[in-house]
């Protein structure tokens, strides 16, 4: 993977870059800790094997923040890519559903650093009243349901819409699963665009969406379908249309 992306280092260094990507993995468990405690922690059981030099000693805080800057993103961009999967086993509780997998697509806004680049790249939210503190990004993942396990994600700018993250990530959409989704995600372009997945999908969506019950079931809910909404605008004006079926998505 080091090589792949061109990281691995032609010099012994005290943070060669393969601890550097395990030491980003601790700093994640350990969020809460200072660099070098989660340093400290990464490598105590190490010690305890015998699987690391006595004489090693916890870099400074610039050591850190160099060996991170040389790592890049890369090598972890790979790692996710190779490693995000679902986890869960047959029976795993909170997984299934039937016959299937229970993923969900959601989203999140995160403040970032507050650099320059930054900035430039992701800028920083505002209200009536102030600016935000830091940059913000968007992120977006899919999840498997149960175990948690993200097996895919994207992100951009505060500004992009949670549909445009998600649509970057419908290559990790497959047949067998049951994909939930809040209101905010439904379009119906993408809506149809996940269903090309062969996906299952179960999303609510807004209040103000027309539904017109075409069959009630014995358990009070009804069968409905959804258009594009230029159809139903253009029906508002008086215009007719003779929409083709395969257009029209049951729900």
């Amino acid at each position: 993977m080091l090589a792949e992306t061109g990281r691995r280092e032609r010099r012994s260094r005290l943070l060669p870059a393969r601890v550097v990507v395990y030491y980003v993995l601790a700093l994640c468990l350990f969020y809460g800790d200072a660099y070098e405690e989660v340093m400290r922690k990464l490598v105590q059981g190490l010690r305890f094997l015998g699987s690391w030099a006595d004489a090693w000693r916890v870099p400074t805080t610039s050591a850190f923040s160099q060996a991170r800057q040389r790592l890049g993103e890369e090598p972890l961009a790979e790692l996710f890519h190779r490693v995000a999967r679902p986890m869960a086993a047959a029976g795993t509780r909170g997984t299934w559903y039937g016959d299937w997998r229970v993923m969900a697509l959601d989203g999140v806004v995160l403040d970032v650093p507050d650099t320059p680049e930054n900035r430039e790249k992701f800028g920083k939210s505002r209200n009536a009243q102030a600016e935000s503190p830091f940059p913000q990004v968007r992120i977006v993942g899919l999840a498997e349901c149960g175990t948690h396990a993200i097996v895919g994600a994207a992100f951009d700018t505060y500004r992009t819409m949670e549909r445009d993250l998600a649509s970057r990530l419908l290559d990790e959409v497959e047949p067998g699963q049951l994909v939930l989704a809040d209101r905010g995600f439904y379009s119906y372009d993408f809506f149809s665009a996940v269903r090309t997945t062969g996906a299952d999908l179960l999303w609510r969506v807004s209040s103000t969406l027309e539904l017109p019950a075409l069959e009630w079931l014995p358990d009070g809910s009804y069968r409905s379908e959804v258009g594009p909404n230029r159809w139903k605008v253009d029906a508002k004006r008086g215009k007719r249309r003779c929409v083709p079926a395969e257009l029209l998505l049951p729900v």
